[in-house]
């Protein structure tokens, strides 16, 4: 079946065609209703070392980089994402789905503090929650540890919360699922429709074999013997009149009591081979 054989059906079958259309439309608006629109918030901040040990660079946080840093950065990342840190937040009267974790392919302590919802403007004010409850908690772990102030790691933000990025792509693809769906439930109702409704062109009848098989000679209907129909034609067959002899004129005669397949020679002769002329016969002197 071709493209334009495609559309022709879907042009006669408009009528179960139109109704799948409309729940594929229903579909799509369903899932545009249901599957609201995310939006993304995105902060970027870094662990610098402390003022004891940026003296030898005369106060210079980003002259002094170890690697201990980012090994505290990945802890804290650990901890934001904790569910003790997710109801601090909460508390403070963040909203969303928050996610710290070291930046990709980053060279340094950074960290990405991202706030993903669906209000915009409660994931803007949450991932500026979320980026000062990280400095506090950096804070909150060296003070348990008694480290002095002088040699505390501090944080600073380097890029502070952007504003929020709508996120379609889920969306996307559930209508994309959706619409699919849809086309393909109406297709399959027109072709099954049509397969039903086209007439069906009766086989056509096979030809009879014969009761002996390809193989074997057809025999006349009603024959006894089972000779083949050429043995019998050629059997029936008589001789001229004037080639006979006078012995086989007597035996021909009517209630001689012989038949006439009898006297038939072995091979018939042939009337035009004599020319006009008649041939002679063999005949004993007596």
């Amino acid at each position: 079946m071709d493209l334009a054989e495609i559309f022709r059906v879907m042009r006669r079958r408009w009528y179960v065609l139109l109704p799948g259309l409309v729940l594929t439309a229903g579909l799509i608006a369903g899932v545009l209703t249901t599957v609201p629109v995310t939006y993304q918030s995105q902060s970027t901040v870094v662990l610098l070392n402390s003022q004891k040990a940026t003296t030898a660079y005369d106060g210079n946080p980003f002259l002094s980089t170890q690697t201990s840093l980012t090994g505290m950065a990945d802890s804290l990342a650990r901890n934001l994402n904790s569910d003790d840190s997710l109801r601090d937040l909460k508390a403070r009267g963040a909203r969303g789905t928050f996610d710290a974790k070291l930046a990709d392919n980053a060279q340094g302590p950074l960290m990405w503090l991202t706030v993903t919802g669906t209000d915009k403007a409660a994931v803007l004010a949450s991932d500026k929650i979320l980026t000062s409850y990280a400095k506090d908690r950096l804070y909150q772990f060296q003070k348990e540890q008694k480290v002095a102030s002088r040699a505390m790691i501090r944080m600073t933000t380097i890029v502070p919360p952007q504003n929020p990025v709508a996120q379609t792509k889920t969306r996307l693809e559930y209508t994309v699922m959706a619409g699919g769906l849809g086309l393909v439930l109406s297709l399959v109702a027109v072709f099954y429709v049509e397969a039903r409704r086209r007439p069906r062109t009766p086989a056509a009848p096979e030809e009879a074999v014969p009761p002996g098989g390809p193989g074997e000679p057809v025999t006349a209907a009603g024959s006894a013997t089972g000779e083949p129909v050429a043995e019998q034609t050629i059997a029936l067959r008589r001789p001229p009149a004037w080639s006979r002899t006078a012995g086989n004129r007597g035996s021909a005669q009517p209630g001689s009591g012989r038949s006439a397949t009898a006297v038939a020679p072995a091979e018939p002769l042939d009337e035009e081979s004599t020319h006009g002329q008649r041939p002679h016969t063999r005949q004993r002197e007596i």
